[in-house]
């Protein structure tokens, strides 16, 4: 396993469409939503869940997705169909995050959203220390209610992120980042 700093700093995303097959194994995918769960919890809420699309089970809400494309955008051509139906099946695995943020007399919303954020980014760094590479993504279908529901979420219940994972396709590019005198002040009376 690469020290951590390194895993930290070489982490980049790739688009889904990228990630290769093998998936995770059914041992390296409890590692990962061992490691998602790892994270602050106030109040030990668990804020969170995931909900794992694996073989063909991706195809299964594919089918969910493009029938709320479908009743979106009743002149959709049959590509743009297809190509919505295909949107879980770009890489090998698919988890998405859930957040169950929801009222509370002590732990304020914000920040058990702030948890379902950091389990989906967990989820990705424990992605890249298992030689897998990620991509945290929502797009419309996180948005759409239909498409929630017929996901199985909750009506209180939101999409945090879909990570996609797979076998990365050869070394990363970095992209420019932002300086860190851009993006960090020193607090100073």
């Amino acid at each position: 396993m690469p020290d951590a700093l390194k895993l930290l700093t070489t982490r980049r995303s790739f688009k889904p469409a990228e990630l290769k097959e093998p998936g995770p194994s059914a041992a390296e995918l409890d590692t990962l939503l061992t490691v998602a769960s790892r994270v602050p919890d106030h109040g030990k809420l668990a804020p969170w869940r995931f909900i794992v699309f694996e073989g063909e089970a991706r195809r299964a809400a594919g089918e969910a997705i493009a029938r709320a494309f479908r009743a979106k955008y009743p002149d959709a051509k049959p590509e743009h169909v297809e190509a919505e139906r295909e949107r879980l099946t770009r890489a090998p695995l698919v988890i998405a995050v859930v957040s169950r943020a929801a009222p509370h007399a002590k732990i304020p919303e914000w920040e058990q959203v702030l948890s379902a954020g950091a389990a989906a980014m967990n989820l990705v760094l424990a992605a890249h220390a298992l030689g897998y590479a990620a991509s945290w993504i929502t797009e419309w279908y996180a948005y759409d209610r239909a498409a929630l529901d017929a996901l199985g979420l909750a009506p209180h219940e939101k999409i945090a992120g879909f990570v996609h994972i797979g076998r990365p396709p050869g070394v990363p590019e970095d992209r420019p980042r932002p300086p860190l005198d851009e993006i960090a002040t020193r607090f100073a009376r």
